[in-house]
């Protein structure tokens, strides 16, 4: 077998490849020999049948086959001639068999990029040291406040304004007659300006009274969620039933022993305080990472295998629609296909893939294992984090070869991050979290 490796770039060689004549040959002649012994050919006593007829009657497939066969085994052997590290699956172009002189076909293949051993010592990195501000316990505060309110008929006679919540029985009609999209219904709730049916369908409802009844006309956008309301002309009928409004507790020691866990509002606070700072811990952890992987970025300049890409692009597309799934979502309900998020993400999904192949590079370069006990200790808080057994969790990683390298090379890749980083120097800042407000109109 002769094989000749065209550099196509540093990542992407073409493998021409031809199988040797009297190798085409002799696998022709097996399978000939094979099929004589159980083809049924009318005319012919079974094993009796001559080549030439046999050839006549099943070349194409036999050829097909034969090729399938050489393909395979010349391929494997060629990998392993040229010692390449191949990722990804090779891109075939195989040629028509001839039953005369070698068999030849390309092989396309990406190879894992071959990168110099790098000097990871000595980075300057800035730690952002985050602490709890009055200002955010009292947004945490009021976000647990809208948790325990409560809603309540509104005593005062007066019209609907914007921020109200109401309480509406509503008909949607087309063309004077009753629509499907939009059938009747009653006690429905909206707070007036969030537009769950329509912005301009909550205007209409401003200055209603209480027992009211008023039409609404409005149209619906050519991009409206529900297609089939799409650049509809829409007349409702709508009944005022009851205003209502948001009633808040007091935040004191009752309104902590409300949530159930907590005796004081002290305890409450002191809980939100460590929850806070524990994921400013981490936001910073996050950002020191971040500087690492610019630095080694910055450091070392390779090219990437498509196949690596389109492999984390798979992931990335994945965790997207796992996301919208858990709203009942999809990505075309969102307007998002995967085509698009691949060509949107590629630049990402490029610059993960260095970073896990700089990170691989620093694990050998530095010969970093992991211990069993490393292991076992890994099991134990993952038992904790998801409230499980850890035979559990030793099972799912034991039993599936792929689970158990998969968290090996996460954990590798920690243990690389946390050598860079003991081998940098870091200026420690404090830094302020902008906090973002909500207008809570008519709360």
């Amino acid at each position: 077998m002769q094989v000749v490796v065209e550099n196509i770039n540093t990542v992407k060689k073409v493998l021409h490849i031809e199988v040797p004549e009297k190798v085409v040959v002799s696998e022709l002649d097996k399978a000939y020999k094979d099929l004589k012994k159980n083809a049924k050919v009318k005319g012919f006593r079974p094993g009796k049948t001559p080549r030439s007829v046999l050839e006549n009657l099943y070349k194409k497939d036999v050829n097909a086959d034969i090729s399938s066969k050489l393909i395979q085994e010349s391929l494997i052997d060629a990998i392993k001639e040229t010692k390449l590290n191949i990722v990804g699956r090779p891109e075939l172009a195989p040629s028509v068999l001839d039953v005369k002189g070698p068999y030849k076909f390309d092989a396309t293949v990406e190879i894992e990029p071959e990168i110099e051993d790098i000097d990871f010592k000595g980075f300057t990195l800035k730690r952002n040291i985050y602490k709890v501000s009055d200002e955010e316990m009292d947004v945490q505060l009021k976000m647990l406040q809208k948790n325990l309110a409560q809603q309540k008929t509104l005593e005062e006679d007066r019209p609907a304004r914007e921020g109200d919540f109401v309480l509406i029985d509503y008909e949607g009609f087309k063309d004077g007659k009753p629509f499907i999209e939009t059938q009747k219904t009653e006690n429905f709730t909206l707070k007036i300006g969030d537009g769950p049916i329509l912005k301009e369908f909550d205007e209409q409802l401003i200055g209603m009274s209480t027992g009211e009844i008023r039409e609404i006309k409005v149209h619906f956008p050519e991009d409206y969620f529900n297609d089939k309301l799409a650049d509809l002309e829409i007349t409702f009928k709508a009944k005022l039933n009851a205003i209502r409004e948001v009633v808040l507790p007091a935040i004191d020691d009752k309104f902590a022993k409300e949530l159930g866990e907590f005796e004081t509002l002290k305890q409450l606070k002191e809980e939100i305080s460590n929850n806070l700072s524990e994921g400013y811990n981490k936001r910073s952890d996050q950002e020191i990472q971040e500087q690492v992987h610019a630095a080694l970025l910055e450091k070392t300049d390779f090219e990437v295998p498509d196949s690596l890409i389109d492999f984390e692009l798979k992931g990335i597309i994945k965790e997207t629609e796992a996301a919208f799934a858990k709203h009942g979502i999809t990505l075309e309900e969102r307007g998002l296909t995967k085509e698009g998020i691949e060509e949107k993400y590629r630049h990402i999904a490029e610059k993960q893939v260095k970073r896990h192949l700089l990170l691989k590079k620093i694990v050998a370069q530095e010969k970093l294992t992991i211990s069993n006990e490393e292991l076992e200790n890994t099991y134990n808080d993952m038992s904790e984090v998801f409230k499980k057994p850890v035979e559990e969790i030793k099972n799912f990683y034991t039993k599936q070869e792929n689970n158990i390298e998969f968290l090996k090379s996460s954990l590798l890749e920690k243990k690389a991050l946390n050598l860079i980083i003991e081998n940098s120097s870091q200026e420690i800042v404090e830094a302020e979290l902008e906090l973002k407000h909500t207008e809570n109109k008519g709360e």
